[in-house]
């Protein structure tokens, strides 16, 4: 799909993985409605991307709120073509800690934003795609979520972080074919160890022996404008669809 003139919706645009997607495709020539749940960050951080965006508060654990975003975009800018799913939250505890489990509560939260307000936006926005006149292709819309590598290799306290992203790996392939008959692909990518607000509340001795023991190279953290490069290519390239792609320089 041709990402100049395109319509998208990006969650999580606030900071990190989002924000830097959000500035990517408005330069590559997309309009963007670009969402967070922290309302003041977010106008902060894309108010100098001008009209090619229009900033939402959205909760992406609550329909309401996404269909207000989707609704947006089709009112704003006529159509929506790509959705991003980045919005997502870590929620660290332990199993059993000092003789207390993990409250439940912390658990559905986790699960609410990570993988229900994926699939939130995922039936929301394909529905306002498949409704889109098809390209050369018979394209109507490209979805792109994220998972991560925790899905695999999860780390002590990313019980839930860990569950909820590997189920937003689970959920890419039933919905590819759930949407094939309607033009719209899904892909979703699993980034490692990023330089974003997430990796920033980690522990440096946690940090510092990840990097040296467990990547291969290059031996640093991913870059938000690398995440940002693979989310275009997927859009440009066609035949990239219901697959997971990892974006984490071998980490192991």
């Amino acid at each position: 799909m041709n990402i100049n003139n395109a319509v998208a919706l990006v969650t999580g645009a606030g900071s990190g993985l989002g924000l830097a997607t959000t500035q990517a495709l408005v330069k590559a020539g997309a309009r963007v409605v670009a969402v967070d749940l922290n309302e003041s960050r977010l106008n902060q951080s894309v108010s100098s991307l001008g009209s090619a965006v229009r900033a939402r508060k959205v909760d992406v654990s609550d329909e309401s709120d996404v269909q207000a975003a989707v609704n947006l975009a089709q009112e704003a800018f006529g159509a929506l073509h790509v959705a991003i799913n980045c919005a997502g939250i870590l929620g660290p505890c332990k199993t059993l800690s000092k003789s207390e489990v993990f409250p439940l509560a912390l658990w559905n939260q986790v699960i609410a934003v990570n993988l229900t307000g994926t699939f939130n936006v995922i039936r929301h926005a394909s529905l306002a795609m498949s409704r889109n006149e098809a390209n050369a292709d018979g394209e109507r819309g490209v979805i792109v979520n994220t998972s991560s590598g925790a899905a695999w290799q999860g780390q002590m306290g990313q019980a839930a972080y860990s569950a909820s992203k590997a189920a937003v790996m689970g959920l890419t392939l039933p919905v590819a074919r759930d949407l094939a008959s309607h033009g719209i692909r899904v892909v979703t990518i699993a980034p490692g160890l990023f330089e974003t607000g997430m990796s920033a509340d980690m522990p440096a001795k946690v940090a510092e022996r990840m990097l040296d023991h467990s990547l291969l190279f290059p031996r640093r953290m991913g870059r938000p404008e690398e995440f940002a490069s693979m989310v275009q290519h997927v859009i440009d390239n066609p035949y990239l669809n219901a697959t997971t792609l990892s974006l984490d320089g071998g980490f192991r």
